[in-house]
C-alpha cells in the first residue's frame, strides 16, 4: 500500500486549525477538555494506511508509448475452468516476459464501486491491460517474470501487492510513480531479483486498487491454480506486502463469499512484508488530516478513505459519502480498507493533537466533522479478527516480516507507537492464529514501502523462501 502525496503547500488551521474559511456546525460539540494546536503546521499523512492504510493517490499517468506499441492482444483463449484468458501482452516492460488478463466466470462476482472523480481508476499501462480504467473485481491480471518457464528453483513464487498500488510499481519498478519511500528511487524490484536468484516469479494486479479482500483472494486463489496447471507443480509460494497480505491470507485460511472457492492445500509458504495481520487504525486516529488530502470540497484528491461522513470546508458543511470507510448512501467505494480495521487505542492511545479527534474516533458531531467511528466500521466489515480466529493451516509455513522505521518521506508517519510509517510493528508481527511460524523479523531500517524492495528485505525473503 502506498501513501497518499502531501497537500502542495501545508495548511495552517487557524485557532481550532481548521480549513481556511471553515465554519462551525451549529450546535456542533467536542469532548469536554479536548484541545487544537494554535497556528500548528502538520504534514498531511498518507493514505490508507489505514492500511493504511494506506495508500497511494498519485496517479501514475498513461502507457509510454513503446508500452502502448508492443502491447499486442491475442486472441480470446480458455484457460482453467471457470476462468477465461481475455488477452495478452507479449512484450509489457519492466522486465516482465508477458502480462495476461483473466476472467474469473464464477457467479458471485461483480463491479466494485470507483471514486466518480477518476482517482481510483486504473492507469498508466493497468489501463491498456485491462482495457478500461474501471474493470469488474471478476478480472485480473498475472504478470510472468523473466525466467519463469527457465528458473532452477522448484516452486514458483507469487507476488501479491498493496492497496491503491500495482504489481508494475511494486514489484518490478518501485520508481515508476516517484514514491518508494526513500529519497532515491530503483528501476528493478523484488520480482527481478527473485528471478536473478532462479525463482520461476509471478504476480497478481487487481483491479480495484482498495477492493473487498475477499473478492482478492479468490483472485489469489485462481492466480496459484493458474501457475501450478501452467508449471505441473503442486504448490506456490505466496509474497504479500500490506493490504496484499490480508486478501493471501484469506485464501489460504478459507475467509471466503459462500460461493468462493475452498483453500486447495497449494500454497507451500507465506511470506508477508507489514501485513496488518492485527489490523490497523491508522485513518481514525488521524482523520482530520486524512480529510484534507482526500475531501473534494477541501481541494483534496488522494485515493484514500477518510472515516467521516460530513465536513465543513471553506465555510460549507458538505457531504461525500463515497469517501467514506463506512457504506453510505448506497455507496461503498473502498470496501478493502474497512476489512483492515482494529482498535489499538488501548493500547497506544489515540492523537489528540487532531481536530475532531475525540468524535473522528468513538463518532459524533464534532466542531467540523461528524462520522460514526471506528467501531461501527469494525463491525460492519472488518475480516482481522475473523482471519485470526479461522486460523492459518499447519502446512503453510508462514514469515513474517516488518520494518521499524518511520520515516516515509512526505506524510504523516506513524508514531504513537513502533511502526513502519503506517503499520505498527507489533500488528506485522503478529502470529495470532499461524500455526506454523517459519520466521519472523524486523528490519529497524526500513519504513513500509521499503519493505517490498529493499536490499535487506529481497534478501531476507529470498532466504525464507528456501
Amino acid at each position: 500500500m502506498r501513501p497518499a502525496p502531501t497537500r502542495p503547500g501545508p495548511t495552517t488551521r487557524p485557532g481550532a486549525t481548521t480549513r481556511p474559511g471553515a465554519t462551525t456546525r451549529p450546535g456542533a460539540t467536542t469532548r469536554p477538555g479536548a484541545t487544537t494546536r494554535p497556528g500548528a503546521t502538520r504534514r498531511v499523512p498518507t493514505a490508507l494506511a489505514a492500511v493504511l492504510l494506506t495508500l497511494a493517490a498519485a496517479l501514475l499517468g498513461t502507457p509510454t508509448a513503446a508500452q502502448a506499441g508492443t502491447a499486442q492482444v491475442t486472441a480470446t483463449a480458455t484457460a482453467t475452468a471457470p476462468l477465461t484468458l481475455e488477452a495478452t501482452f507479449p512484450t509489457p516492460g519492466n522486465g516482465w516476459a508477458k502480462v495476461e488478463r483473466y476472467l474469473d466466470t464464477t457467479p458471485g462476482f461483480g463491479a466494485e464501486q470507483f471514486p466518480s472523480d477518476g482517482r481510483g481508476d486504473q492507469d498508466g499501462a493497468r489501463r491498456t491491460y485491462f482495457g478500461t480504467t474501471r474493470p469488474s473485481s471478476a478480472r485480473f491480471l498475472l504478470y510472468s517474470g523473466a525466467g519463469w518457464d527457465t528458473g532452477s528453483q522448484a516452486t514458483p513464487v507469487l507476488l501479491v501487492h498493496g492497496a491503491n498500488d500495482n504489481a508494475d510499481r511494486a514489484w518490478a519498478n518501485p520508481g515508476e510513480s516517484g514514491t518508494c519511500g526513500a529519497a532515491s528511487c530503483p528501476s528493478t524490484g523484488l520480482a527481478q531479483y527473485l528471478a536473478g536468484n532462479g525463482r520461476r516469479v509471478f504476480a497478481i494486479g487487481f483491479a480495484h486498487k482498495h477492493g473487498d479482500n475477499l473478492l482478492q483472494a479468490q483472485a489469489v486463489g485462481d492466480a496459484v491454480a493458474l501457475i501450478r496447471a501452467r508449471l505441473g507443480v503442486p504448490q506456490v509460494d505466496v509474497v504479500a506486502w500490506s493490504k496484499g497480505e490480508v486478501a493471501a491470507r484469506a485464501y489460504v485460511s478459507s475467509v471466503k463469499p459462500s460461493w468462493g472457492r475452498a483453500y486447495a492445500g497449494d500454497v507451500r509458504r507465506l511470506i508477508t512484508l507489514g501485513g496488518p495481520h492485527g489490523g490497523l487504525d491508522y485513518v481514525y486516529a488521524h482523520g482530520w488530516d486524512f480529510d484534507l488530502v482526500t475531501w473534494p470540497a477541501c481541494g483534496g484528491t488522494a485515493n484514500a478513505p477518510s472515516p467521516h461522513l460530513y465536513m465543513t470546508c471553506y465555510g460549507t458543511y458538505t457531504a461525500q459519502p463515497c469517501l467514506g470507510v463506512l457504506p453510505s448512501g448506497g455507496h461503498d467505494c473502498y470496501p478493502g480498507q474497512r476489512q483492515l480495521l482494529a482498535r489499538w487505542d488501548g493500547t497506544y492511545g489515540v492523537d489528540t493533537t487532531a481536530q475532531d479527534w475525540w468524535t473522528t474516533y468513538y463518532g459524533g458531531q464534532g466542531v467540523y466533522t461528524s462520522g460514526q467511528g471506528i467501531q461501527a466500521a469494525i463491525d460492519a466489515g472488518s475480516l482481522i479478527a475473523p482471519l485470526r480466529q479461522a486460523g492459518i493451516p499447519a502446512s503453510v509455513r508462514t514469515y513474517l516480516l516488518a520494518g521499524g522505521s518511520a520515516d516515509i518521506p512526505g506524510v504523516l508517519n506513524e508514531g504513537r507507537g513502533p511502526s513502519d510509517g503506517l503499520v505498527f510493528t507489533a500488528s506485522a508481527l503478529d502470529t495470532t492464529g499461524i500455526a506454523t511460524v517459519g520466521g519472523t523479523r524486523l528490519l529497524t531500517g526500513l519504513n513500509h514501502l521499503e519493505l517490498a524492495w529493499a536490499p535487506d528485505a529481497a534478501s531476507q525473503v529470498n532466504a525464507w523462501l528456501g
